[in-house]
Parts: structure tokens; sequence; C-alpha cells
């Protein structure tokens, strides 16, 4: 198979190759928390770049539930329009653009001062690094209900924008990702135990979004092919999950892995596994083609054109591609020029693995920030400075997170 080749997925798209821009957190909304001028052109620079398939950062179905102080947050149509410019500007060059839609449950930091749910009353586990997260209060069939509602209302706005269609986050350790976790999904009731209910509430809300859409909007899934901890969500609970998505009207499931606490999305599992350096999930993809029945997209560490022929090779239907396109956005128009065009970070080797994932992060962002700014990237950034900047910028991104949400809280209290 030809990097090159068109994709028909099984509602009837088509998409114009075979490379994905996977999602990345960018944290650029502007004041109302909605697209951002700087992500505009962000996203001007991927439409450029050849690639096939755009799929946003992750974008909130709830303003209490962010993943970072910046994240974008579509709940209504008051900032429509802004959503329309994004979408508009990203399917300029021809790619289709799919938006990430997300709940962070118990990953969302406490000094966002929100209360957080989860599956279970479960705190996070990244060790000194711990108190940065607060215990999560364990939903009830009400939260779950209004969840499923959420992430319905969120994609029939981003179909209203203009963008082809939606991905439901379950991957990484985000709450879907924290009910299908027998870790995190401690619960005792019909969304927990067995893998087929812990998979219920993904399966809920892709049932309910793929019958709220028109069937030309794409329906997609990010999956972890493990959470790599041990007694965590398995090969084989995802093997599982597949399957039940086979009869979902499902029109690609992305193949990632790990969470906050164990970040195999960066090549680092945490129950001993050794991760290749480059498509690290390539492996786990292969055994769930077996029983995929829709096609499969695959992100993990890919940078260099060889491996990722290799990957549709394999039968992968996408190659799915983030931090190599976080700093050489024209990489996919680079490739199909016969060019062997490669783009990476310098390795981390510190000793820290939560410390060594938060400036990995930061180093990514930091390529983002100067893209949005139509500036090169610096691929050779320290990254300890570049998580400090980082870090600067979160608190302030907090401080104008609490402030716009105050008057939320101030109305829950008169309540």
């Amino acid at each position: 198979m030809n990097l090159s080749s068109h994709l028909s997925l099984p509602n009837g798209t088509m998409l114009p190759n075979r490379i994905g821009k996977a999602a990345m957190e960018e944290n650029m909304c502007d004041d109302n928390h909605a697209p951002s001028d700087p992500l505009l052109k962000l996203y001007q620079a991927w439409a450029q770049g050849g690639a096939g398939l755009l799929i946003t950062g992750n974008v909130m179905v709830d303003r209490r539930g962010m993943t970072g102080p910046g994240g974008v947050v579509l709940e209504d149509d008051a900032h429509i329009d802004r959503f329309k410019q994004w979408a508009q500007i990203a399917r300029s060059g021809g790619a289709q653009v799919w938006m990430q839609i997300s709940h962070p449950g118990r990953q969302m930091m406490a000094a966002l001062g929100q209360e957080t749910w989860s599956a279970s009353a479960v705190p996070l586990d990244m060790g000194k690094l711990s108190n940065k997260f607060s215990v999560p209060k364990a939903m009830t069939t009400a939260d779950i209900a209004e969840l499923k509602n959420r992430f319905v209302a969120t994609s029939l706005l981003a179909e209203q924008a203009g963008f082809n269609g939606v991905q439901i986050h379950g991957a990484h350790g985000y709450l879907i990702s924290q009910f299908l976790s027998p870790i995190s999904n401690q619960r005792q009731d019909a969304w927990g135990g067995s893998i087929e209910n812990r998979a219920r509430l993904l399966v809920d809300i892709v049932n309910a979004v793929r019958a709220a859409v028109k069937p030309e909007f794409v329906v997609a899934v990010k999956l972890n092919s493990a959470d790599f901890q041990r007694g965590g969500f398995s090969p084989d609970d995802a093997k599982a999950v597949v399957g039940m998505l086979n009869q979902q009207k499902v029109d690609v499931v992305e193949i990632s892995g790990g969470s906050y606490e164990a970040p195999a999305m960066q090549g680092q599992a945490r129950d001993g596994r050794t991760l290749a350096r480059e498509a690290y999930f390539l492996e786990f993809a292969e055994e769930i083609l077996k029983v995929a029945r829709m096609p499969l997209m695959v992100t993990g560490g890919i940078r260099r054109k060889a491996i990722a022929e290799q990957v549709v090779n394999c039968g992968v239907s996408i190659v799915g591609i983030a931090t190599a396109l976080a700093i050489q956005p024209n990489l996919p128009n680079d490739w199909f020029a016969g060019k062997d065009t490669t783009a990476a970070l310098n390795p981390i080797a510190w000793k820290n693995k939560m410390l060594a994932s938060l400036a990995t992060m930061a180093s990514v962002k930091f390529q983002l920030k100067r893209l949005s700014k139509g500036q090169s990237t610096k691929p050779g950034v320290s990254p300890l400075w570049a998580l400090i900047v980082q870090q600067i910028m979160t608190v302030q991104q907090a401080k104008r997170y609490r402030t716009w949400m105050a008057p939320s809280l101030t109305q829950q209290l008169k309540r």
C-alpha cells in the first residue's frame, strides 16, 4: 500500500492519502475558550503540509473538565463562528478535519479549582507529582447520562461548524479510558467489573453520537492498545472493545497507549515492557487487525518515511504522526515528493520519568507556539528551558481559567 493512496471509510468518506496528523494538546484558546488566532495560524501550516487527515487537539465537552487551562471548549453555539473559521482554515488544503472531543476525568490539575470526576474515587499515582491532582468523585448514573449528552451536543456543534467528523477520545487515561481500566474503575454496578461493563460508557457514547449526526459525518474512536500498568487495561481488553465497536458503525479506530501515570505515548511503559523506539504500538495494532472490521490508525513515535510505509504495509490504513508534524508540518509533502525528510526532538534521558514526560510535552508545545506565530521550529530546544516556559504559561493560563469560571461558580453557589 502506498502512503499517497486514497482511503474510503465505512461511511463513504474519502481520505486523499494515508497520513493523519494525530491530536496534540495545543492549549491555545482565546479569552472565551474558543479557537484563538494563533491556533488558526497553526492549522493553516498543517493544512498546507499535505496530510490527508487533521485531527484537532482535544476539545472539551464540559468547561468544568479541562485537560489543560488553555484548552478549547465547545458546549454551545455562543462562539460557533470561531469554530467555523477553524474548520474552514484546516480544510483549506483538501484534508479531512476531525475534532477530537474529550473529558479529562481525574487527569485535571487541582490548580484549576474544579471538582474532578472518574469511574471511581481512585486518585492518580504520579509519585511526588500526585498532589497536583485531586481525588476524584465517583460518577453517579445521572453524571454518566449528562456526560453522554455532552459528547452528543459537542458532536452536533462540530458538524454545524463544518468539521468532517469527531474522534471520541477513549485513550491516554482520560475519563472514558478511566472507565475502561480496572485500576481506575472499581465499580460494582453496570459500569464496572467485566470488560463489557467497563466499555459500556464508550459504546453508549459512540451509539448516541452516531445516531445524532448525519451518515456522512465521521465517528472515530481513539483507544489504548494497553495502558502499560500491571493489572490495567490490557491488549486482550483492547481487542474485546474493538470487537464491540465493530457493531457500532465506527469509521476509524486510532490505536495509541498509556496515560499520565504511564506515558507510553512517549515510548515509556510502567509495566516492564520495552517499547520500540518508533511506531510504538504497531505490534499491538497487528493483533487488533485480526478482529477489527473498520480501518485502523496507528500513532506513536513515527517520524521516518520508511517506518510510515512499514505501518501501511502491515495493513494499518492511516499513519498517525504527532511530534514530527509539530517540528516539520510539511513532512507529508516532502515524502510525497520523494524526500526522506525526518523530524525528531532531542532524546530526554532524565532519571525522573514523570518530569521527562512533562519536558517532552513542553518541548512539543514550544514548537507549536512557534508555528502559531509563523516562526520556524527549534527541535534542539533545551527541554529544561521548554519545561520552565511551559510551567510559567500554565500558571498564567490557570489564573485566566479560574477568572473565566468564576461566574459559573457563583451561579452554582446561589442554587
